[in-house]
């Protein structure tokens, strides 16, 4: 079983005193379902699962009425399994195929008995209209395709040698070259292999790229039959945009021009698709800002953004160039400069960061502007060896009245600081998160003046 981080969360989810039902969704193929059948069978004395794809029928489950009582004996009766109070879990898998289960999930989580997780992909989850949301009574997870550092222990990389690569992270020292020749060789097997987690394990398995070949391009022919089957209005301006990812990611700016797609194409009719596709996490929209000031989004330039391909792996399989063996042999060159910044994109989106890049006339462009509790952080990602060039980096750092607390370029080089930036090898990446706020938020308010 591949080691992933949701675990964790859904082990926190189930030790939480007052549980609400767990919403995971995701695109496809990111491995939502197998990993919730391992933590329910792992877990609890009970597991039952409905799928409402392989399962139609189930729906009628909740037709009618909707109190608690009514719903658990059309739960047993259609089960035929025990369902024991306070040990059992219900899995409600493909949860956009009924949307009457959505609406009934608030009535079940009120009357306690068992704990519920729905999921479905975010192709599928809101393509059917919910009468009405579970508001209160739901929590959501979104899961992302495998990170680098995930990736790392499926292939064997030992957790004292993460502990010791997070401890030169931490104290900013280089890391043992040979350690450091590994990592980088790894990582670039990351880069063509992405995180699908049936083309890691096939990875893992053979060692064949041509296998792991044939399953992305498997997967994004599933993507363009859901856009077909679940897209309501403009599929055909959905899969041009999908299509057209790869190219436009090569283009000199990488930031996405309809004109690529078609001459007359306008953003106040292409708008909602892109939405469509950034909505259903098959592409990860990275907007520019106009200056580095907290908060972000508020500088946000919406008709200016660039369109990552939600997996690494993916982009390179859609890609008609042969690129994998370039990578193999060591070339992540300037060529290969967009297929790197959506290796960071995928992995920078998943570690919690919303994405934005600044492109200023008089400056360049900065890959991506993130913030980090209340601090800026300007990153540069390079893929030659003149990674100690960055020009657009340098009037950033001395423009006045711009906020820059920190800044860093990921490279193929060891780390090493230099004056105002810090010089990290691509496979830290693993240890660039964002700060999340705890569970449990106390707050005191003295009322006694009022």
């Amino acid at each position: 079983m591949l080691y992933r981080k949701m675990f964790t969360n859904l082990m926190s989810w189930k030790n939480r005193k007052s549980r609400k039902a767990l919403l995971v969704t995701g695109a496809r193929q990111t491995g939502k379902t197998f990993l919730i059948r391992e933590f329910g069978r792992q877990n609890y004395e009970n597991f039952v699962e409905i799928n409402f794809i392989t399962e139609p029928k189930a729906a009628a489950i909740f037709d009618g009425n909707l109190n608690a009582d009514t719903l658990i004996t059309n739960l047993t009766a259609y089960l035929m399994a025990p369902l024991t109070p306070g040990k059992t879990l219900v899995f409600l898998d493909e949860i956009q195929e009924c949307p009457q289960a959505r609406t009934a999930i608030k009535f079940l989580v009120e009357d306690g008995r068992f704990d519920y997780i729905e999921s479905g992909s975010l192709l599928g989850v809101n393509y059917k209209e919910v009468k009405s949301y579970p508001v209160g009574y739901e929590e959501t997870l979104r899961m992302y395709p495998l990170d680098f550092e995930e990736f790392s222990l499926a292939n064997g990389v030992q957790d004292s040698t993460l502990s010791y690569l997070k401890e030169c992270y931490e104290k900013g020292e280089p890391v043992r070259e040979s350690i450091h020749t590994t990592m980088l060789d790894l990582f670039r097997h990351y880069v063509i292999t992405g995180g699908m987690p049936a083309v890691v394990q096939e990875f893992i398995d053979t060692r064949d790229i041509g296998k792991v070949l044939k399953i992305q391009k498997d997967i994004l022919d599933l993507y363009r039959q859901d856009i077909a089957k679940y897209a309501q209005y403009g599929k055909d301006r959905i899969k041009d945009i999908f299509d057209s990812i790869p190219s436009q990611l090569n283009s000199q700016n990488r930031r996405f021009t309809l004109a690529d797609i078609r001459k007359t194409a306008r953003m106040d009719r292409y708008g909602s698709s892109f939405l469509w596709l950034a909505d259903a996490g098959v592409a990860l929209p990275c907007f520019n800002i106009q200056e580095p000031k907290i908060p972000l989004r508020i500088g946000e330039k919406r008709n200016l953004f660039k369109l990552y391909m939600c997996d690494i792996g993916l982009l390179c399989a859609a890609s008609m160039e042969n690129v994998q063996f370039d990578i193999l042999n060591g070339d992540l060159s300037v060529n290969m400069g967009s297929i790197l910044e959506n290796a960071f994109a995928q992995n920078l989106k998943s570690n919690g960061f919303d994405l934005h890049y600044l492109n200023k006339k008089n400056l360049g462009e900065i890959d991506f502007i993130l913030q980090k509790g209340k601090e800026i952080l300007a990153v540069e990602i390079k893929s030659g060896n003149d990674y100690t060039k960055h020009p657009a980096l340098d009037k950033a750092l001395n423009t006045k009245g711009w906020s820059l607390d920190r800044s860093y370029v990921f490279c193929k080089g060891n780390l090493e600081r230099k004056d105002r930036i810090t010089y990290l090898p691509w496979y830290m990446m693993m240890y660039f998160h964002q700060e999340l706020l705890p569970n449990h938020l106390p707050i005191s308010l003295d009322l006694n003046g009022v």
